[in-house]
């Protein structure tokens, strides 16, 4: 999904180089950008890969901002980029509380403009693989987060937007998001049980998110917008200790649930192609992950290429690695 800021697509998203960030602002169809190293709208998480780099995210006519509670949002009537950080200790409650408040004010800022359906959040949670109360820190913001989609009567299962969940060492709750005017198809995968269907071994509350989400893009172009995704299988995790196999399976899971949305398209996406973001937690393990990926995917691939690494905590603490990945092709839905 890697384009001019130019093209005539309504909904784009480029990934540039961190230091242009400031410059683009002044672009009138930029909705925002999740940057990925030291600077405004960036991860709190170290930069492995080379350089510093932001995915900045692009509409079509005239741009308004604004904020709905914490959420500070920009949209031109049909797609919508937010972005809240709230500070846990300064909040004084539970991470469980916090963030069924902060998903209250993202639903509140889609009914402010209209883009009322969610199609991607980013997620960055401090400590997530600690302890809290007796509950892991992620089950708690798992708990915190379906509350919130039941209370504003968004679907919490099936039908869920893609999304990932990263854990961060410190620094407030950090969430970004894309919605839009009109809902997307949820894809899952196949090799996968659904997380909305994981059993209460994993917490109290599923995880509210599919694997991935296929956007359609008038005219004649589709966008898929693929969660984090892991050494996952039904719903256990494999290979603990070993990132090679880890890698490989995490591989394999997002080309099937690629497969699994070029069945609901006539779209051709390939995972070579895409805008990838890789989170490994250990430093050491970033160029054996950069191998494999060089591997299976080609040296000269631009999955391989603009590929960004960051050392991040992933939700499960006996997972080491997890990538997310966004692209687009020619093609319509298939109804």
């Amino acid at each position: 999904m890697t384009t001019s800021l130019l093209a005539p697509a309504p909904l784009q998203v480029r990934r540039m180089a961190l230091a242009a960030w400031p410059q683009s602002l002044l672009a009138t169809t930029l909705l925002g950008g999740l940057g990925y190293g030291d600077g405004p709208d960036a991860v709190r998480a170290p930069v492995l890969s080379a350089a510093p780099m932001v995915d900045a995210w692009s509409g079509v006519g005239t741009v308004r901002e604004g904020r709905s509670g914490r959420v500070r949002w920009r949209h031109d009537g049909r797609w919508l980029w937010g972005a809240l950080e709230i500070d846990e200790a300064a909040e004084g409650i539970g991470l469980q509380a916090l963030v069924r408040q902060a998903y209250a004010d993202i639903f509140a800022a889609l009914q402010a403009t209209g883009c009322r359906h969610l199609l991607r959040l980013w997620n960055y949670v401090p400590r997530i693989n600690e302890a809290q109360d007796g509950l892991e820190r992620y089950r708690h913001f798992n708990a915190g987060r379906q509350l919130a989609f039941l209370d504003a009567g968004q679907a919490a299962f099936e039908g869920a937007p893609a999304a990932s969940c990263l854990g961060v060492q410190g620094g407030p709750l950090c969430v970004r998001f894309l919605a839009g005017t009109q809902a997307a198809v949820p894809v899952e995968n196949p090799r996968q049980v659904p997380a909305y269907h994981y059993p209460s071994a994993y917490g109290p509350r599923s995880p509210t998110f599919s694997r991935a989400a296929l956007v359609p893009l008038p005219p004649g172009r589709v966008a898929l917008l693929v969660s984090g995704t892991a050494s996952i299988a039904g719903h256990l995790s494999l290979h603990a200790g070993d990132v090679e196999a880890q890698t490989l399976e995490t591989l394999l899971n997002l080309q099937t649930v690629i497969a699994a949305a070029e069945a609901r398209c006539s779209a051709r996406l390939a995972l070579r192609d895409f805008d990838c973001v890789i989170y490994v937690r250990h430093a050491e393990h970033a160029a054996t992950v950069q191998r494999l990926l060089q591997d299976r995917l080609g040296a000269d691939a631009h999955a391989v290429r603009s590929a960004v690494m960051l050392q991040a905590d992933v939700c499960r603490a006996d997972l080491l690695v997890e990538i997310e990945a966004h692209g687009s092709a020619p093609g319509e839905l298939v109804t």
